[in-house]
């Protein structure tokens, strides 16, 4: 094989890899992740040109200031990626924290350098002027737990960075002396909307109201020619608009999501998909992001050999819910109800009686049962219609299979 060659197996290979890094992590620096930063930084044009092409989303490099960030829109609303408190557990951000975030982020905005005690007064002040939001107490142990969660979340993203003291500190003692550096770029980088919020011009009282009218016109992209989401209600958006729209919204789908199923789709977007053009462009974004492509009657799934393109895994025995997930799906050989599903978790906990030590208590196989549905629900493994829980298709990849102690 001549060095040429090996030069482009070697570009393509990193072309993919940085591929699949950005889709787990959208926002990637150089100080938490030097080396998969540096291979972006290298490769940006071809990976730029690869999620603009198959995605339409935005991918900006910025090697001076050493971050990275890929701009992922969504057609549709996703509550299933949530921020994460930065714990054990990862339990998803509640209202509260996102709304800390929020003021939290404002007030940073305008400091280089901050501690956490300023910031904390900030935070308090400006929730204070806002009739509509609680002001923080900073005296309440809870409402110091929330914040911390929100600045710790700041700082994986890389616009905090502590240069003295410890944010956990904070919790237990409101004279902590903490000293953060500001990347206010990298915060004005973090909303990923293609319509800034502040341009809609709503006054605060209508926000409720009109929160998913709202929701759409921050996530409206004006290239596709749509007036309401649909072409269908756009008579004048042109050829080109609409198949441009059908290429973005199927490959959005298709590598955010754990599977991709034809009836999901819509009867255009079944047909573009199905298409000789559709299904070429299908195994070329495959093998250009390093994926194996399957391809079932039911849908299509690209597979992560390496694991690098997902922030979830699944089978995995990171949590106790994810292990109940698997070894349910035995039970799921059928549609079964929830409380068949409950007493099959009854018997594991029974079975296993060292294993899910926090969900021995009141309430725990209930529990347990939930939170091992979302795990499936989450990728794409069942789908929950009332109290009938009914197996997918991909579910049947897991079936197969030697079942071992948890």
């Amino acid at each position: 094989m001549s060095l040429t060659n090996q030069l482009v197996i070697a570009e393509r290979e990193e072309v993919a890899r940085g591929i699949r890094a950005l889709l787990a992590k959208p926002l990637i620096g150089e100080r938490g992740s030097p080396e998969t930063f540096d291979l972006i930084r290298r490769r940006r044009e071809p990976i730029r040109q690869w999620f603009d092409y198959y995605c339409g989303w935005t991918l900006t490099v910025e090697p001076r200031l050493g971050y990275a960030r890929l701009v992922k829109v969504r057609a549709a609303v996703d509550p299933s990626r949530p921020a994460r408190r930065l714990r054990s557990g990862r339990a998803a951000f509640d209202r509260r924290r996102y709304v800390l975030l929020c003021v939290a982020a404002a007030e940073l905005l305008t400091v280089p350098v901050t501690t956490i005690g300023l910031l904390a007064g900030r935070v308090a002040h400006a929730s204070a002027a806002d009739d509509l939001v609680t002001t923080f107490d900073v005296a309440s142990r809870a409402e110091r737990l929330a914040f911390v969660d929100v600045l710790k979340l700041l700082e994986s993203y890389g616009v905090l960075q502590t240069a003295d003291g410890d944010t956990e500190s904070f919790v237990d003692d409101v004279t902590a002396k903490v000293l953060f550096r500001v990347d206010a770029t990298l915060l004005l980088r973090m909303l990923a909307a293609p319509v800034g919020p502040s341009q809609l011009a709503v006054p605060a009282d209508d926000v409720a109201l009109r929160f998913e009218e709202l929701l759409e016109a921050v996530s409206h992209e004006q290239r596709y020619g749509l007036s309401s989401g649909r072409h269908e209600d756009t008579p004048s958006a042109s050829d080109v608009q609409r198949n441009l729209w059908l290429r973005h919204t199927v490959f959005r789908r298709l590598v955010d999501d754990p599977v991709l199923y034809f009836a999901e789709l819509t009867a255009e977007e079944r047909a573009y998909l199905g298409s000789p053009t559709g299904r070429q462009l299908l195994r070329r974004a495959a093998e250009q992001g390093g994926f194996v492509l399957e391809e079932r009657a039911e849908g299509v799934l690209l597979v992560d050999v390496d694991g690098l393109a997902t922030d979830e895994k699944f089978p995995d025995d990171g949590s106790n819910a994810k292990v109940a997930a698997l070894l349910l799906l035995d039970a799921l050989d059928e549609p079964r109800t929830t409380d068949y599903l409950q007493k099959a978790t009854a018997k594991l906990l029974k079975r296993f009686p060292r294993w899910a030590k926090t969900y021995r208590g009141k309430d725990g196989v209930r529990r347990l049962t939930v939170d091992a549905l979302a795990v499936l629900t989450g990728f794409g493994l069942v789908r929950i219609e009332a109290e009938l829980v009914r197996p997918l298709p991909a579910a049947a990849r897991y079936t197969d299979r030697n079942e071992e102690a948890p």
